[in-house]
């Protein structure tokens, strides 16, 4: 039920209106604004229509008593007979959200009081999930508040102050990195240092140089003495990324260190204790690969004693708009813009699309959002193309009016029987990697409806 109250001197109205507009509006018409104004104080009130009659009193008058309405954070709506363009620009700077002639068509005031009513749903929820921002669950640097990521503070905060190596796993752009940053920092070790190598980035033929250190003259161009990576970390921490990239060479020397906690120098013969903890992270599945051949099983085995998933953003989709939030905070100060919303349509295409490029592919959509917005908020318009024409297209398919709830809606239940066609019909495990309740994604493929927010 949406409650209107219209301010007017036609007392009138208020039976006509509550026949024409129908079920599911409760409309009160008063002339007294003081009384209007104690309604909405005591939150009676969901959307305001003014009846903007300069012959009660001055159009200055009465753009101050929609000044004195802004306050309440409700929509505020407008009756007029006035089709200047002068005075629609007045009733946007005065903060009216929308404006209809009179006398006023009951199709068209239901479609505007409608969206208003909604419009202003979506303004809470988003003014909710930014004071979220200051008191979000999370770890370290880590964000997100879905059961999954939840799971995974719970797995940093039990081995932060452990010795052992941990085996970090998930796609590429998950945030892998961050996950072995925040077992350094929460732990005993978070005061050393962390040092982070891309076992990829480095040739074959560099790499245990990189990661043993050398002696002067130990290979040709080794012109003096260095540290490898190993002992740079001291007691820290070395996390060593993309270890699946690894020759099955550089492996078994890795395996002796873990193994046997010291290292030797390249070109040397000084042993060096292993000091530091390692942490070890990989995108690759380890297990095809030691079926393949291509990695050693006894590594495999010294390595996956502790293993923490990062899971891919496709599957933490209720985490998208906190993060969304946070790249936009970080770049908008970075990038000197003054853009600090992301409006609903957006939010939808962000939350429909699956994210190939997990949480890496998101920031730089936000990052390249920030530049281009030309307003303080993001629009659809803003997001790349292969976005917006997505939503586009999604939107006409679902209706020619469609509101921003339907068009959520039906992404969602798009979204949902996706993923159930991926885990061969099995409800329990489509819910389950969605991160909510059975019961929630049966009513989204039963009819699209959400009558409860997501367990």
């Amino acid at each position: 039920m949406i409650r209107v109250v219209i301010i007017s001197g036609q007392a009138a109205l208020e039976r006509p209106l509550m026949v024409t507009l129908g079920e599911g509006f409760h409309v009160r018409v008063t002339a007294d604004r003081k009384a209007a104004h104690q309604e909405i104080a005591r939150g009676n009130v969901d959307v305001v229509v003014v009846d903007l009659d300069t012959r009660f009193s001055a159009l200055e008058d009465q753009f101050q008593f929609l000044d004195d309405l802004r306050g309440s954070d409700l929509p505020i709506l407008v009756m007029t007979d006035d089709d200047r363009r002068s005075t629609a620009l007045d009733l946007l700077q005065h903060g009216v959200y929308d404006s209809f002639r009179k006398p006023p068509s009951p199709i068209e005031m239901r479609i505007v009081i409608r969206r208003a009513h909604e419009h202003a749903r979506l303004k809470a929820e988003l003014a909710d999930m930014r004071r979220k921002m200051t008191d979000v669950t999370s770890c370290d640097e880590l964000l997100g508040e879905s059961p999954r990521m939840r799971a995974v503070y719970d797995l940093v905060h039990r081995v932060a102050n452990l010795s052992s190596p941990i085996l970090i796993t998930g796609e590429s752009g998950t945030g892998k990195e961050l996950l072995a940053r925040a077992i350094h920092n929460l732990g005993q070790r978070s005061g050393a240092p962390f040092v982070a190598v891309s076992c990829a980035a480095l040739p074959d033929t560099l790499i245990e140089a990189e990661l043993f250190g050398h002696e002067k003259g130990a290979y040709t161009g080794a012109a003096t003495a260095r540290r490898g990576l190993f002992e740079e970390a001291g007691q820290g921490t070395l996390f060593l990324d993309e270890i699946g990239e690894l020759s099955l060479a550089t492996q078994v020397k890795l395996l002796r260190v873990l193994q046997q906690k010291e290292f030797t120098v390249l070109g040397g013969n000084r042993t060096v204790p292993l000091r530091a903890r390692v942490l070890l992270a990989t995108h690759r599945d380890l297990e095809a690969m030691v079926a393949a051949g291509q990695f050693r099983r006894d590594l495999f085995f010294r390595i996956n004693v502790l293993k923490i998933e990062m899971p891919a953003l496709r599957d933490r989709c209720h985490d998208i708009p906190i993060l969304a939030y946070h790249f936009l905070h970080r770049y908008a100060s970075s990038c000197m813009k003054s853009v600090t919303n992301i409006d609903t349509q957006a939010l939808a295409a962000l939350a429909a699309y699956d994210w190939p490029g997990n949480i890496r592919e998101l920031e730089n959509i936000i990052h390249r959002s920030v530049i281009l917005a030309d307003t303080d908020t993001i629009g659809l318009l803003d997001l790349p193309d292969f976005l917006h024409h997505k939503m586009a297209t999604k939107a006409d398919e679902i209706s020619p009016q469609g509101s921003y709830e339907e068009v959520l809606r039906e992404f969602k239940r798009t979204i949902a029987e996706k993923r159930l066609k991926e885990c061969n019909g099995n409800k329990t495990l489509a819910a389950n990697t969605l991160s909510i309740s059975r019961a929630y994604l049966h009513r989204l493929l039963r009819d699209g409806s959400e009558l409860d927010a997501p367990g």
